[in-house]
């Protein structure tokens, strides 16, 4: 079958976009695997299908580059939610939309700057994918945050005296995380800007995670080490992090539309 995709990405992280509104295609984990596939395929992180929710303007079906379904991605909704505006008459244009997640239903702003801010709810430190509130895994000390993804962060001072490519694949294959778990090294510059490298189950190193900025804050203000609104700076750009009115995490950063064209899937 042929399908009709839009290649998207929110600071590097990339998307097979696929208007699924009708509801109509099915894909299999193989079918996602070699659309995601960088040499034979299109190319991706993952593979979101917009599809139809009642309560929101859309349901993001998210499923990661090895076949996996994800509960949530920050960069993946700011991308759905340009999707959406992109494609919406301009008489019914509006700067407010509601994606509808695996991890609940997301209100996202649209900026004029290109830029766009989500309400990504509040963290959890108690969650069946941690052992406890802290371990030692490869030399690095984890901590642990849910933002309906489960991370294991690591603060360290220097992080280039670590093997990321080794740590990554470690972690996340642990046998204390039998669902898997996502990593993050992260270095502090000072009390409002952060360096981080992400290793996301299913999909290896990506260039930014939008839930792994959120785990980070959230840590962040646990642990009392940051201001309330701080910069966190990933290999492919830099994500805004702040406290809603309501104790919520606000995350802010650009979406990105690639090209639009049509694959042939078997």
């Amino acid at each position: 079958m042929f399908i009709e995709f839009t290649k998207m990405h929110g600071l590097g992280n990339d998307f097979v976009v696929i208007n699924n509104m009708n509801g109509r295609i099915k894909l299999n984990k193989g079918q996602i695997q070699f659309i995601c596939d960088r040499h034979k395929g299109i190319g991706a992180d993952g593979v979101i299908l917009v599809e139809p929710f009642d309560e929101a303007d859309c349901f993001m079906n998210y499923i990661n580059a090895d076949g996996s379904e994800a509960q949530m991605c920050g960069n993946g909704v700011r991308c759905i939610t340009k999707f959406l505006k992109d494609n919406l008459p301009k008489d019914k244009q509006k700067d407010i939309f509601k994606i509808a997640t695996r991890s609940g239903v997301k209100e996202i702003q649209c900026f004029p700057d290109g830029t766009f801010s989500v309400n990504m709810g509040r963290p959890s430190f108690s969650n069946p994918d941690f052992v406890g509130e802290s371990m030692e895994i490869g030399g690095v000390t984890l901590n642990f945050v849910s933002m309906g993804n489960p991370f294991a962060i690591a603060l360290v001072d220097d992080m280039t005296k670590y093997d990321f490519e080794i740590l990554g694949p470690l972690i996340e294959n642990h046998k204390d995380f039998p669902n898997k778990i996502n990593f993050e090294l992260v270095q502090q510059i000072n009390s409002n800007e952060f360096k981080v490298r992400v290793w996301e189950r299913g999909c290896g190193e990506t260039l930014a995670c939008g839930t792994g900025a959120c785990a980070l804050y959230a840590l962040s203000q646990k642990l009392k080490n940051a201001d309330k609104d701080i910069t966190i700076e990933f290999p492919g750009g830099s994500l805004y992090l702040s406290l809603g009115v309501d104790g919520d995490i606000i995350m802010r950063g650009p979406a990105e539309s690639v090209f639009s064209s049509m694959i042939y899937v078997e």
